[in-house]
């Protein structure tokens, strides 16, 4: 295990890039797991690589190689994979004096909204980036055997730390048994405005249900991807939405909670998730989901927590959709299912300690 500070070598470096305090699923792994790890006594150093990944320019890249080539030699270096996947050469000069460790929240080559081109240059790149590192860190066994299957890792290398969750001890979430217009049903969607994350396939589905009480609130990162942000404001307006959805952009974690707590629903119609956190922290405020078979969340959201539907089924959501908010029998079943299945899952201190596991094999 981890030892405390004075106890010998316990220090390493956490490689990123961009802003670690962006509100974006794979930022908030690396946050949480950052703030744990320095609580169970290591010294992580930061370092962030610059910004504009995963297409950064070739100075960024170039700076990005000096600045891991000034890390002390012998030390440790973690790599988000945001960044490591599309710098494979920086990566090898900087694998020749410490060990460098992959951590993979998603392939980039997977992403939704790419090139043919761009997708097979990200492979490439990932791959061979891939190669020159000592040991790999996937969020979720799917993202594990993607590893394997599509980019060469030796299964061996490749360690799994799933998210953690906040654990609501005691779940606010009370079913309610009728909505009316004053009161109407609150839908909660969390996740980046991003093609990947299916928002526009949501909104459409909810256009149909205009005679039933609902409301939606999004919650995400709205400047990723700025031809995605302007279709999702065209589309609610194109189905006259306007006055049913909120966009909320990014939020701090207090107001989320919040967010999360008034919520009587989750739905997200994401077309893939290497692990999906946002559903795993709906499944700890026992909220029904409603989403996606695409990637890993059926892995993360049971049956008996959620209704999950083919990725770009819009038929199948508006159903979906419908029968969650007229049943409350099935309500109260999804969130009790919910309830459950977040005891499953690690907190947040689990997971730091099962990372720092793995960090620890690799210090001098």
């Amino acid at each position: 295990m981890s030892r405390a500070p004075g106890a010998g070598s316990n220090a390493f470096v956490f490689a990123y890039p961009g802003d670690l305090q962006t509100l974006t699923g794979g930022y908030i792994y690396d946050s949480h797991i950052v703030s744990e790890l320095t609580a169970l006594g290591w010294e992580v150093e930061l370092l962030s690589l610059g910004s504009g990944f995963p297409f950064p320019d070739q100075e960024t890249i170039n700076q990005a190689e000096q600045l891991l080539c000034q890390v002390q030699a012998g030390k440790p270096i973690v790599i988000d994979g945001l960044a490591l996947g599309v710098m494979p050469q920086s990566i090898a000069q900087a694998a020749v004096n410490h060990p460098i460790i992959a951590l993979i929240h998603h392939p980039l080559a997977y992403e939704s909204g790419l090139t043919k081109g761009q997708q097979v240059q990200l492979q490439e790149s990932e791959t061979l980036a891939l190669s020159h590192v000592k040991q790999v860190i996937a969020n979720s066994p799917m993202t594990a055997q993607a590893l394997v299957d599509s980019f060469g890792v030796e299964r061996k290398k490749i360690s799994t730390v799933i998210p953690g969750t906040n654990r609501v001890s005691s779940p606010l979430y009370q079913v309610r048994t009728q909505f009316t217009s004053q009161d109407p049903f609150q839908w909660l969607s969390v996740g980046s405005i991003i093609p990947r994350k299916g928002f526009g396939i949501l909104i459409e589905a909810l256009a149909p249900l205009r005679d039933l009480p609902w409301s939606l609130s999004i919650v995400g990162d709205t400047s990723r991807d700025a031809k995605a942000y302007a279709d999702l404001l065209h589309s609610i307006a194109h189905f006259d939405l306007q006055d049913r959805i909120e966009i909320h952009g990014a939020v701090d974690p207090a107001y989320l909670d919040s967010l999360y707590r008034n919520a009587d629903g989750f739905v997200l119609a994401s077309l893939f998730e290497g692990y999906g956190m946002a559903y795993a922290e709906a499944l700890s405020y026992a909220l029904p989901i409603i989403g996606t078979s695409g990637g890993a969340i059926s892995q993360t959201v049971p049956d008996s927590a959620g209704i999950l539907i083919p990725p770009g089924d819009v038929p199948s959501l508006t159903e979906a959709l419908r029968l969650v908010i007229n049943d409350p029998g099935r309500r109260k079943s999804l969130s009790s299912g919910a309830g459950d299945a977040a005891k499953k899952l690690p907190t947040w201190p689990e997971s730091a300690k099962t990372f720092a596991d793995i960090v620890q094999a690799y210090m001098n």
